[in-house]
């Protein structure tokens, strides 16, 4: 049987190294490669494939945006992330967009044409690793004001700015944060929300 790929990486000479590479398996074919998020379900619905690899990082729209289209609207083809970030919180949103797989670029070629195997076959495939770092980050601490707080904080606005925008007092703006700041054992809010973004739990 063959397995029919589609990728979606936005770095043209990295897209055409992987397709390469995995044209040297036999039972693999690329039927469509594209460099935008935005043009992965367009692509997909043209050409059939049985799994799209994704990469996170993309014009128009990102891979865990791309991977819950196609959950939505092709259900015969499953998605693997493919990146270089490999983070708990990017792995907790994927699987949340519907992906079967989440693989980091600098696995092994093998180990990725294994793991396109399994996801073809229906099977999850997540990188060990970062498996282990989100099961060890866990749940998140965070209430669901303390979370919207560090969203709104994570451009640097200022605390009367957050307060406006979430219709809180300046002075429960600050309580929030300091929560959030003890329970992320951050040095900061910025650091509180890079931590909780890390982790998945923004």
């Amino acid at each position: 049987m063959t397995i029919r790929l589609l990728l979606a990486e936005d770095q043209a000479l990295i897209r055409k190294a992987l397709a390469s590479l995995l044209e040297l398996e036999a039972d693999f074919t690329v039927v469509a490669a594209v460099g935008r998020g935005d043009e992965v379900a367009d692509a997909a619905r043209a050409t059939s494939p049985d799994v799209a690899l994704l990469d996170i990082e993309m014009p128009g729209i990102d891979g865990l945006a791309a991977a819950a289209v196609l959950a939505r609207e092709l259900r015969t083809c499953r998605s693997l992330i493919l990146t270089t970030f490999g983070r708990p919180g990017n792995l907790r949103r994927a699987l949340g967009a519907g992906a079967s797989g989440f693989v980091v670029k600098d696995a092994p070629p093998e180990a990725l044409a294994d793991a396109i195997r399994r996801v073809a076959a229906g099977q999850r495939v997540l990188d060990p690793t970062l498996a282990a770092e989100t099961a060890a980050a866990g749940r998140s601490p965070l209430t669901a004001r303390e979370r919207d707080v560090l969203v709104a904080c994570a451009d640097g606005s200022p605390v009367a700015e957050i307060a406006r925008r979430l219709f809180l007092s300046e002075g429960t703006v600050r309580n929030y944060l300091s929560a959030a700041i003890t329970k992320n054992a951050a040095r900061n809010r910025i650091d509180a929300a890079r931590i909780a973004e890390t982790n998945g739990w923004l």
